[in-house]
């Protein structure tokens, strides 16, 4: 679950969704890929057309 926020600084208000990890930290849950490796594997598949 998260809270929505508005960046009053930005002329749009443009919505922030702050996601809240704490239950999974509690089930003992950790990521196994960085957020770089993420985005590389993700630019990968898309690049070649899985999506």
């Amino acid at each position: 679950s998260g809270e929505i926020s508005f960046d009053t600084t930005r002329p749009d208000g443009t919505p922030r969704k702050l996601l809240d990890v704490s239950r999974l930290d509690k089930l003992g849950w950790r990521a196994t890929t960085s957020l770089h490796d993420g985005l590389k594997r993700a630019y990968a598949a898309y690049q070649a057309g899985v999506h």
